[in-house]
């Protein structure tokens, strides 16, 4: 929509006529404050644009009343007005709100060419988002005042005359007179830190004399360079006179504090055997604790000097004392010492004695120090000596036994195996015609048996001794399936099925062969042992080996037997503990004993269903570079 004129009464719009109106309309319609025209009578002659989307006016309402148009006749008093200023030729303003919208109303009269007003034109000027600010910031004003009017103690701000601006409630209340501070706030006003605060005593109506706290700070705000100051008030009357009341009772408390700790003292002393004592080196005066007289079994109130404590040092301590003496004089350091005493019944004490040494302003030495009464100690020190060499005689005679019993426990399936072996030959032998290659394969069995049983007593004893195992590069899934093949006939018997998952991609492991090889045998035939009994289900027999984390390798034997207790389980692998009637209870022991000098660890699981499974893991050596492993992932499976 652009700028609405017409021409009425005879071509009488107030507006000159040709190309300068056309130019005039053009010009109201770039402004965007609305601009309405009317005449003498008040009717509407001409809007611009922003008018027209602004106050919604259209141009049907030329020609009408102002009263006729409903945002004019919003204007109150708006005739009133305009005939004023047609008749004075001046400007009047009025506040006008149309829905959530604010504007200021300017009226201005506007001439014909003969210098008569004929009408009034009206501009109005969005104030909305001002009037907003204005409320915002009245707002968080009475906000601020809440705030403050709920601070208990008084709060005033002055400007740079000393004149208050504004205080809270408690202020107004107490009314505080300031003149006695204008040096000090005048002073605080020429700078700009905050003065120390100033404790002054007020009298205030109906409450007497009070004792206040003043402080002031600076307010400075940026862009304006007035300078204010905030004063606080803080009552501490009562805390004062709280503080007068408590003065008494606390030096009582700390009497009654000093008396509780010396009698805390003296009794701990008396409990510890502890005395304590000071030594003026330069007067040699010695004041001692009761319980270093108690010690010392000396008259309490004995006048203690140097020579009276040496009647009681033990002969063969006095140059050790002397000694002491001389050292602590000349250096005026710390020293700690241990002496005998001799009693007058002969009996022993033996003292532990340790000072710190201390000068004063003058350089006079004095140690202060605390000596102990450790006889008892001392005599359970040395009966403790002899319990230790009895006990490691009897532990001498225990690991002998155990080595007897470890041994006759592992050699027990190489022997077995000899005789097997040897009866197997004679067998081979006896036939018609003799198998003289059965009997020949059989004698090497025997013979490999035979240096077996060797190997077991000679690792079996090299852990009981100091003696370095024999280790090198192991290939665990080798060795697991030698003692597979020593194991095959026991397992054959006892209708065992057995299941071998070894993983292609194991690391080797840098141990003893042979004791490695014990431990997989121990747990593969107790697997075997625990499912003896069993009838009902198959016999069935898991022996694994696998990768554990980056660096190690695990070996797991797991068995459908008849489980342990969890009492059973936590005592399982002490050395003479079985669950087997005819055991020994050495194997697992052992084989901990085997693993742990491997950096490994050995331990037992209940399984969900029936029976246990036994797992160790020791470290492994790294891995070849990829490019020369073989199928690494896929286990390889053996059954018997």
């Amino acid at each position: 929509m652009t700028t609405q004129c017409v021409t009425l009464n005879d071509g009488a719009t107030g507006f000159p006529g040709g190309t300068a109106t056309t130019d005039l309309i053009d010009i109201l319609d770039t402004v965007d404050v609305p601009i309405v025209v009317l005449r003498r009578d008040f009717i509407l002659v001409c809007f611009n644009k922003a008018a027209g989307g602004v106050l919604r006016l259209s141009p049907s309402d030329i020609g009408r009343a102002s009263r006729d148009i409903s945002v004019l006749a919003g204007l109150p008093r708006l005739e009133e007005q305009c005939s004023q200023v047609i008749a004075s030729g001046g400007e009047s303003r009025a506040d006008f709100r149309d829905g959530d919208k604010w504007f200021v109303v300017r009226m201005s009269p506007y001439t014909s060419g003969d210098r008569q007003v004929t009408g009034t034109v009206l501009s109005f000027t969005n104030v909305t988002a001002f009037r907003a600010s204005i409320d915002q910031v009245i707002y968080e004003r009475e906000c601020t005042k809440a705030i403050l009017n709920t601070v208990a103690d008084p709060l005033v701000v002055l400007n740079a005359d000393q004149r208050i601006q504004s205080g809270n409630r408690a202020f107004y209340t107490m009314f505080f007179q300031l003149a006695p501070l204008r040096t000090q706030l005048k002073k605080l006003l020429a700078g700009g830190h905050g003065f120390q605060p100033v404790e002054v005593d007020h009298v205030i109506p109906g409450e007497g004399q009070r004792t206040l706290i003043l402080a002031a700070r600076p307010l400075a705000l940026p862009g304006h360079s007035e300078r204010r100051v905030l004063v606080t008030f803080q009552d501490i009357t009562a805390r004062k006179q709280a503080a007068a009341t408590n003065d008494l009772r606390a030096i009582a408390e700390r009497k009654e504090e000093l008396w509780r700790s010396e009698a805390f003292l003296a009794e701990a002393q008396h409990l510890s055997l502890t005395g304590s004592f000071s030594w003026r080196v330069r007067t040699d005066e010695i004041t001692w604790s009761a319980q270093l007289y108690r010690i010392f079994e000396f008259d309490q109130g004995m006048p203690v000097t140097l020579e009276l404590i040496g009647t009681r040092v033990h002969p063969e301590d006095i140059p050790l004392l002397h000694d002491m003496i001389e050292r602590a004089r000349d250096a005026g350091t710390d020293f700690e010492y241990e002496l005998r005493l001799q009693m007058p019944d002969q009996s022993i004490k033996y003292l532990h004695m340790v000072a710190h040494g201390t000068r004063d302003q003058e350089g006079r030495l004095e140690y202060i120090g605390a000596v102990q009464d450790v006889t008892a100690r001392r005599l359970s020190e040395q009966a403790l000596g002899k319990a230790q060499s009895e006990l490691a005689h009897v532990a001498r005679v225990a690991t002998l036994s155990t080595l007897t019993a470890s041994i006759a426990h592992e050699v027990n399936q190489p022997l077995s195996g000899i005789i097997t072996n040897a009866s197997t030959c004679l067998r081979m032998l006896a036939a018609d015609p003799p198998d003289v290659d059965g009997a020949r394969e059989t004698a090497r069995r025997t013979i490999r048996d035979g240096n077996r049983a060797s190997d077991v007593i000679a690792r079996v004893r090299a852990l009981f001794t100091k003696k370095e195992s024999t280790t090198e590069s192991v290939d665990l899934n080798e060795a697991t399936r030698e003692v597979i093949a020593l194991s095959l006939s026991e397992l054959q018997r006892n209708q065992v099925m057995l299941r071998a998952e070894l993983v292609n991609d194991l690391p080797h492991v840098t141990g003893d062969r042979v004791q490695l090889q014990q431990v997989i045998l121990n747990l593969l035939r107790n697997a075997s042992e625990a499912m003896s009994g069993v009838d009902d289900r198959p016999r069935q027999l898991l022996i694994r080996t696998e990768r554990e984390g980056e660096d190690r390798v695990r070996v797991t034997v797991r068995d459908a037997g008849v489980g342990i207790g969890p009492q059973a389980k936590d005592r399982l692998f002490d050395a003479f503990y079985t669950t087997k009637s005819g055991g020994m209870g050495i194997g697992l022991s052992v084989s901990r004993s085997i693993v742990e000098k491997h950096h490994g660890r050995l331990w037992v699981e209940q399984n969900d269903g029936p029976g246990v499974t036994f797992a160790f893991s020791i470290p492994g050596e790294p891995l070849a570079p990829e490019g020369e492993r073989k199928s690494l992932e896929k286990p390889v499976d053996i059954k018997v």
